[in-house]
């Protein structure tokens, strides 16, 4: 029996079709790009190399740019009606799923770093080190990937046994990783866990920065710029909370639209909410940092001058 989706996906015509593919596939492959300059900007000198918060940025762009990978390809094999199996499906957004949580303790990290150039200026050099940089990042990583193991062993606890076939009947989601009463629950508690642990960080760190920098020895500047660093983690630290508030929204919705204008939305949704918020965020932070703008715009605008030249010669 043919579900009323997979009849209201037929009804999308070819054009349509590709039409959302470049919608969704244009900005990606731009954001990309640019997430690669920054990336290669990043890894041109030594002092950026060497610096924590260089380093720190450098391990979230990393994240941002596999997230967007991985999350274009599901919306391509989605658009394209592609049904996978379980494991493939899985495997894919268990991926995803590594590299979103990336994020956010990424930000608390850099929110603690900034925290410690402020308020103990004279011992940063001594307690961010190049060591505890990398001890912090491995610490992210080593969170994240026993969060997507436990994810793969409560998805393993359904009785796929039970089922005809191992296909999809629909499409690949982050739903189909969460099979069981006991995934569910687990998926709300760590999400809310994340992103209130990253919140009270950040927040923290920015109380503490201003009560620092109403102090007479305090350097103004510089708690100026921290203080700005904070709230633009904090603006991105929402912004990537987004999508998930966007969930019950999206639920409503589905229950008063036809299933094609709901998958019009999703595709609008999916290009504001997940794609330019990952992609944008490096940008900003890059193109507001004095030490990384002046290289950054020189190698966003190398490419120009190359084509410029080509054209100009005989």
């Amino acid at each position: 029996m043919v579900s009323n989706s997979s009849v209201a996906v037929q009804l999308q015509s070819e054009l349509e079709r590709i039409a959302l593919s470049i919608f969704s596939g244009a900005p990606c492959l731009m954001l990309l790009s640019i997430n690669a300059i920054i990336l290669f900007t990043l890894r041109s000198k030594q002092v950026f190399r060497e610096t924590s918060r260089y380093v720190l940025l450098t391990n979230l762009l990393v994240a941002d740019s596999l997230y967007m990978m991985i999350s274009q390809i599901l919306y391509i094999m989605a658009n394209s009606r592609v049904v996978l199996t379980y494991p493939v499906c899985g495997a894919l957004v268990v991926h995803a799923m590594l590299t979103d949580n990336i994020f956010p303790l990424t930000l608390a990290v850099m929110s603690v770093e900034r925290y410690v150039a402020v308020c103990f200026p004279l011992r940063h050099s001594s307690i961010v080190t190049m060591r505890s940089t990398a001890a912090a990042i491995a610490l992210v990583w080593a969170f994240s990937f026993v969060n997507v193991l436990i994810r793969v062993v409560l998805m393993c606890q359904f009785p796929f046994e039970e089922l005809d076939s191992l296909v999809l009947t629909t499409v690949c989601d982050t739903f189909d990783v969460v099979l069981t009463p006991v995934a569910a629950t687990y998926d709300r508690v760590y999400n809310i866990f994340l992103f209130s642990f990253a919140g009270l960080t950040i927040v923290s760190c920015l109380v503490a920065v201003i009560i620092t920098a109403r102090s007479v020895s305090t350097d103004r500047n510089s708690a100026r710029k921290a203080l700005s660093t904070l709230l633009l983690h904090m603006i991105q630290l929402v912004l990537g909370l987004s999508p998930r508030i966007a969930l019950p929204l999206s639920a409503a919705l589905f229950q008063v639209m036809s299933w094609v204008n709901f998958v019009r939305m999703m595709n609008v949704m999916y290009v504001l909410i997940m794609l330019l918020p990952r992609g944008l965020s490096p940008l900003i932070y890059g193109l507001r940092d004095q030490a990384i703008r002046p290289v950054l715009l020189s190698n966003l605008c190398c490419g120009l001058k190359l084509a410029a030249k080509t054209e100009i010669s005989p």
